[in-house]
């Protein structure tokens, strides 16, 4: 298959600097390059929820529980 793509300076460097070093053709560079990126697999951090004092003199970890104690408060 034939395609036409511009490349990004960075990228053009990396594939010329690959086919200097290993003689392949330009086809066979661009290849080896984006396969190499396919394998890896990107580090994610870990998630960790982050809390904030809002001020609350409500528990709202029930949901439930905490709507029902405003409607007492507002009756």
């Amino acid at each position: 298959m034939r395609t036409t793509v511009r490349l990004d300076d960075d990228v053009q460097a990396a594939v010329e600097r690959l086919q200097r070093e290993q003689h392949i053709s330009l086809s066979e560079a661009i290849n080896k390059l984006v396969r190499s990126g396919l394998e890896r697999t990107p580090q994610r951090r870990p998630f960790t929820q982050r809390t904030h004092n809002i001020g609350l003199r409500v528990d709202v970890s029930n949901v439930a529980e905490a709507l029902e104690l405003l409607d007492d408060m507002e009756r």
